[in-house]
């Protein structure tokens, strides 16, 4: 409020943080909006003849009846062919949107007014390799050193990878430096996981190999959150009404879980969200098929996504994305002097920031809010943003590795077998049990006329990925969303329409 004060909208240009504030000056009625530069924390409009109303959830404004629920031919194309993702600044729901990170607006004398102050910029990177190692260590151990201040009890996420070990041993070095007390960790897991893990390309090994040389490692006292499979079903819609909207699916559900069990202990979280975005860590990065392919690497073809469409609805779907990402390939700055490889590099990185990532922080931040769990994200920290946007590839990925600068600047913290593993994603059930629950559920919608999903989705096609789930060679998003993933997807577009009272308006 101060820095508002002293340099109204020019504050934000001196703030680093997550946040998504509002000011208003009741003198002039002047409104100012802001939301973070990567898009942590949400903030969300409606803008109506007599106003405006905002909040930082959809459901706020709803709540305000100056919107009617309703979702237009546009919005069901980011429902069918880029969920659980969206277009930045969509709110999906006709009339509403969303400010973009590092986005402000100001709403005075009944007119909208919206400015950005944060972009990825291309500079040239200055360091050698020594110094960018260094610099790298330096950022991150300022970042997680800064957001350890708390007047509330605080915990860490620890899947026994990279990201979240270096987060975990960082804020363990400086409790004892500082001969604080110990800290702890908790993990998450899924009933009778071992006995059903398959290694795939994607998920080479299971996370729980990891976690105790890591609690062994920081001293923690740790924690494992099991999860049942019927629990991790049912609270796909819960999690349809922490987001206001399908999502990542029991990827979500199974944070939110994780994150209730957590907030009867702790009110504040870390996490190790975001490298991979920004250090070179997905498949994609490093298979060069996938990297020059003219396309969302997440989610290369579209044939899944209209296998489960009713023929003729929505026809213009592949055209929509397609148009999307060149959309955001288009505003990509580079620099004269990039190799093709670094300025592909440079487009990849827009992807992931503006589309992949996103849909990672909406997933953590609705999650945990919904149990009034604050969960911290240092890898986001601004200046690591503006170093990794501009770093080289090969030092990015030192070594030959993914997210090879950061095992560089850390590995001399860090047990050597979690410094060389290979990246392993967020843990999803491997269990049967789930895919039948799915199975059951999806059969009982497409048998029930008056459900307003049956008037888009296609029968046949659903129950071939039923009946066949190892036919799905292409995820349907990302690494985690196969057969299982793909129906509890489409079971919450279902509730998604009848709970909210959706009207479908094309």
């Amino acid at each position: 409020m101060k820095a508002y004060c002293c340099y109204k909208e020019k504050c934000v240009e001196k703030l680093n943080g997550i946040f998504a504030f509002a000011v208003y000056e009741e003198p002039s009625g002047r409104l100012f909006l802001c939301r973070d530069r990567v898009g942590v924390k949400p903030l969300f409009y409606h803008q109506y003849s007599g106003g405006i109303v905002f909040g930082s959830e959809i459901k706020a404004i709803l709540e305000s009846k100056l919107i009617r629920p309703c979702v237009t031919e546009e919005g069901l194309y980011e429902l069918f062919f880029l969920g659980p993702a969206r277009t930045p600044g969509c709110g999906i729901f006709k009339g509403i949107s969303e400010l973009l990170p590092g986005e402000y607006a100001i709403y005075e004398n009944g007119r909208l007014s919206k400015s950005r102050y944060f972009t990825l910029t291309a500079r040239p990177h200055e360091e050698d390799e020594r110094q960018t190692i260094e610099k790298v260590r330096y950022l991150l151990t300022d970042a997680v050193e800064r957001q350890l201040v708390s007047d509330v009890p605080m915990c860490f996420f620890l899947s026994g990878g990279l990201d979240s070990s270096i987060i975990c041993q960082t804020a363990a070095n400086f409790r004892k430096r500082d001969k604080q007390p110990r800290i702890d960790t908790y993990s998450i897991d899924y009933a009778d996981n071992k006995r059903f893990f398959k290694p795939g390309r994607f998920q080479p090994n299971s996370d729980s190999d990891y976690i105790g040389l890591m609690t062994q490692s920081t001293g923690s006292r740790h924690h494992e959150v099991v999860i049942d499979n019927g629990e991790l079903f049912d609270a796909l819609y819960p999690s349809v009404a922490a987001r206001d909207l399908p999502g990542y699916v029991d990827i979500d559900s199974s944070l939110l879980l994780f994150c209730k069990e957590i907030r009867k202990n702790f009110t504040v979280a870390l996490s190790g969200e975001c490298a991979d975005e920004l250090f070179g860590g997905y498949p994609w990065y490093h298979d060069h098929g996938i990297l020059f392919e003219d396309c969302f690497p997440w989610s290369r073809s579209q044939d899944i996504r209209r296998s489960v469409l009713k023929k003729g609805i929505l026809p213009r779907g592949e055209e929509y994305v397609r148009q999307r990402y060149l959309d955001t390939i288009s505003t990509v700055d580079h620099l004269s002097t990039d190799s093709k490889t670094d300025r592909r590099m440079r487009e990849m990185f827009a992807l992931n920031y503006y589309w992949f990532m996103q849909c990672l922080l909406e997933r953590k931040d609705r999650c945990s809010m919904w149990s009034g769990l604050e969960v911290r994200v240092p890898f986001c920290d601004m200046r690591l943003v503006d170093c990794a946007y501009n770093m080289p590839w090969e030092l990015k990925a030192y070594g030959g590795r993914e997210k090879g600068i950061i095992r560089k600047a850390f590995e001399d913290i860090l047990p050597r077998e979690i410094v060389y593993r290979k990246k392993s994603p967020y843990p999803k059930t491997h269990n049967p049990e789930y895919m039948r629950l799915c199975r059951d559920r999806i059969a009982e919608i497409l048998a029930d006329g008056s459900r307003r999903i049956n008037s888009l989705i296609d029968k046949d096609g659903i129950m071939r990925i039923a009946d066949d789930p190892d036919s799905i060679k292409d995820p349907w998003y990302g690494q985690l969303m196969r057969a299982p993933q793909i129906l509890a997807y489409l079971i919450e577009v279902d509730r998604w329409l009848e709970r909210y009272d959706v009207q479908i308006e094309i």
